[in-house]
């Protein structure tokens, strides 16, 4: 037997995207976001009010980037997506987060964040919120990869549980994809 809950915002697993981009003074903003994911082959879409600081400096540079949130950086991940831009203009530097410029796109790849999806700003729809970006560069810190590979258990990265508000440490293999379901072919 199933239990209906009505429309919710719920899926899993959700990821936990940590947005970036830099202000008109070249100064880095960050949130947490959960609302997004990859639109098309060279798209990330996600969900943004246009009341955040990272997305007025997101309209106004045409660049952000967006790190995978990691097991290891629970706290600061968390932390950026409770405190406000708009309030406390030091949370990125507060988070221990420290940015070196994108070679690819004017917006801030954070240090401590070893993934991170670098985009071009493509459209932002003020009545649904919905930012698309153009993917330029995908970057990962070798500490991550395995055979030149990003290795996920190296990785660890977060999945938001939006039930219950608890983050996830995505764990151990389940299966390999495009090959387990020809045993039913």
């Amino acid at each position: 037997m199933r239990k209906n809950f009505g429309k919710k915002s719920w899926l899993y697993p959700m990821p936990v995207l940590i947005v970036a981009a830099y202000d008109e003074a070249g100064v880095p903003n960050v949130m947490n976001a959960a609302w997004g994911g990859i639109y098309t082959d060279d798209m990330i879409g996600i969900c943004l009010s246009e009341g955040h600081k990272t997305t007025k400096n997101i309209l106004a540079s045409k660049a952000f980037t967006v790190s995978v949130a990691t097991a290891e950086k629970v706290v600061a991940c968390d932390y950026v997506g409770i405190v406000s831009g708009n309030k406390e203009p030091g949370k990125f530097a507060k988070a221990g987060f420290h940015a070196v410029r994108s070679a690819f796109v004017n917006a801030p790849l954070i240090n401590e964040l070893p993934m991170t999806i670098e985009c071009e700003f493509v459209s932002y729809d003020s009545e649904s919120n919905h930012l698309v970006g153009r993917i330029v560069n995908v970057s990962a810190d070798e500490s991550i990869l395995t055979d030149g590979k990003i290795d996920v258990s190296k990785l660890r990265p977060l999945s938001y549980d939006p039930v219950n508000n608890l983050y996830y440490e995505l764990g151990a293999v389940a299966g390999k994809a495009f090959s387990d379901g020809k045993a039913l072919k």
